[in-house]
């Protein structure tokens, strides 16, 4: 076989996996975001005012696109603590603590990072 035909042929199945076996990660990284619980949130310019309690935290930053596993963050640094929204579910919003300040993050959809991370 020639190099000509294996590059071929390497190229064309390059392009059929990835129409067939797309990349599954639910993340817009045109969007700030964090994950928690296994669901990207997308934040939002919305200050929340009441927030009740704690339910979690940034495990992981960073501003470079792929997937990560955790409650991961394109924006916000590790540490950074999520609150829940009195009167609201977190399958819908929650609140991240920033500089003093509630914002509202809405949920975009499904993070399959993790799941990726078990292929």
């Amino acid at each position: 076989m020639s190099k000509k035909y294996l590059f071929s042929s390497a190229i064309i199945l390059t392009l059929v996996m990835s129409i067939f076996f797309p990349s599954k990660s639910q993340a817009d990284w045109t969007n700030s975001f964090v994950v928690w619980d296994g669901y990207v949130y997308v934040l939002t310019d919305e200050i929340v005012d009441k927030v009740d309690k704690e339910i979690g935290h940034v495990t992981k930053y960073s501003d470079m696109e792929g997937t990560y596993s955790g409650n991961f963050s394109n924006t916000y640094p590790k540490g950074t603590k999520y609150y829940s929204i009195v009167g609201v579910s977190t399958d819908e919003d929650f609140a991240v603590k920033n500089n003093g300040s509630y914002i509202k993050v809405t949920r975009d959809g499904e993070y399959v990072g993790d799941k990726n991370d078990l292929l």
